[in-house]
């Protein structure tokens, strides 16, 4: 798994777990950001993923 990716899965469990501590508190704006804000890391979790695979195809197949 790239780093890059790493990164951005730590993020979004963190965000995941500030939008339940939010919601428990009874900030439901604030949990809402951080639900924002988890949509946005896991995406590019997902980009970033996507983007080690197509890299390592692509320099097996060449050489």
């Amino acid at each position: 798994m790239p780093r890059l990716a790493l990164y951005a899965l730590v993020v979004c469990v963190l965000a995941l777990t500030a939008a339940v501590v939010s919601f428990v508190q009874g900030s439901v704006l604030m949990g809402v950001v951080w639900v924002l804000l988890m949509g946005v890391s896991s995406n590019m979790c997902w980009y970033y993923v996507k983007r080690g695979r197509d890299t390592r195809r692509s320099t097996s197949a060449a050489g």
